[in-house]
């Protein structure tokens, strides 16, 4: 996926360059902007990012956010920028207030390294005081780039964002909630799975005891899928790596003679009147030695068995069925020099 290499691009210059970068116009010059870039926006054209992008509050004349992008003459998301040395929870409040004055469904607020995207899920035309979705640049997940993607010029869609935010909203709420009560179970969470195997009350101290059992089940659990996980695809790659020595071993077994080589020089020279000899590929296997158009197994030129006793020229027609002719020696080749040209004439037909 492209966006993936330019968002990993980007955050291998930001790893590189934050210590240098002192003042929040460098912070957005330096990692904000290419990160707009690569959702598809020209930060250099004024119709769709608009640096200082004015946001009037009441009587409130001059107020300004730091970038409006736009799309078809309408600001479609709102950026606030900070430093990427500030923290971001104390500057969404600014943000808040720019929100309900402009059309934009979503607000974007980043110091370049963690980016913030808010919506209107809980009261229309009134920002969220929670983002629906956050990142680290610098540290991103498969999901998260899936998500990222969506902002794209080529696939914005209000709607589809705006449905999605809902999932995304409390989806990070359920993993918070979940984190909460693996770091420190609640009684609730605790009675929970109490009820279903102890048989007895549920007294004050037989909750204080599950506590730790349940915590300690939980993390058992969780480390014994991670490691099946791991195992799995252990296995997986020792399983690939064993099917790569065996066809290893069994290309070992291949041994070219000199007469299957000569033998390929003679096809050529049958056939490079109307080919050139770069098309005509022999290829070895174990059970013959084959001489391919362009090299691809679906075009075969003939097929030659001399690693016996008997000796003989498999030729095809036109269902490209093999048919086996006895030869006395590779010499007997050009006696099927018709046959020859009659299948470089059948490929030929097909590519017309």
């Amino acid at each position: 996926m492209e966006i993936n290499t330019q968002l990993k691009s980007l955050a291998d210059k930001i790893n590189q360059l934050k210590d240098k970068i002192e003042t929040e116009e460098s912070t957005k010059h330096a990692f904000v902007l290419p990160f707009i870039n690569i959702l598809g926006y020209d930060a250099f054209n004024p119709l769709e990012v608009v640096p200082e992008f004015t946001a009037d509050i009441g009587l409130k004349k001059g107020e300004k956010v730091d970038y409006a992008i736009y799309q078809n003459g309408e600001p479609i998301i709102i950026v606030e920028c900070k430093s990427w040395k500030q923290d971001l929870t104390t500057h969404s409040s600014q943000l808040f207030r720019y929100f309900h004055v402009t059309k934009t469904r979503f607000a974007l607020l980043t110091n370049g390294i963690q980016y913030q995207f808010f919506t209107d899920l809980d009261e229309k035309n009134k920002m969220d005081q929670k983002p629906f979705f956050e990142f680290d640049i610098t540290n991103l997940k498969e999901n998260t780039t899936l998500e990222i993607s969506k902002f794209h010029k080529s696939n914005f869609n209000v709607e589809n964002i705006v449905t999605n935010a809902s999932a995304l909203k409390y989806t990070k709420e359920i993993k918070k909630q979940i984190n909460d009560e693996l770091e420190n179970p609640s009684n609730e969470f605790i009675k929970l799975f109490a009820n279903k195997v102890y048989t007895g009350r549920l007294t004050e101290k037989v909750v204080d005891e599950f506590k730790d059992l349940v915590q300690k089940a939980f993390n058992q659990f969780i480390s014994e899928k991670i490691n099946d996980r791991l195992n799995a695809a252990l296995n997986k790659e020792i399983i690939k790596q064993k099917e790569e020595q065996i066809e290893v071993v069994e290309e070992n077994k291949i041994i070219t003679t000199e007469e299957e080589l000569e033998a390929h020089k003679i096809v050529v020279a049958i056939l490079r009147r109307i080919l050139p000899t770069n098309r005509i590929i022999h290829r070895d296997t174990q059970s013959y030695f084959g001489i391919l158009l362009d090299d691809n197994n679906r075009k075969p030129l003939c097929r030659l068995h001399l690693n016996s006793a008997k000796k003989y020229i498999g030729l095809f027609n036109d269902n490209k069925t093999e048919i086996k002719q006895p030869i006395e020696s590779i010499d007997d080749i050009y006696q099927f020099e018709k046959e020859l040209l009659e299948t470089v004439g059948l490929y030929e037909k097909e590519n017309n």
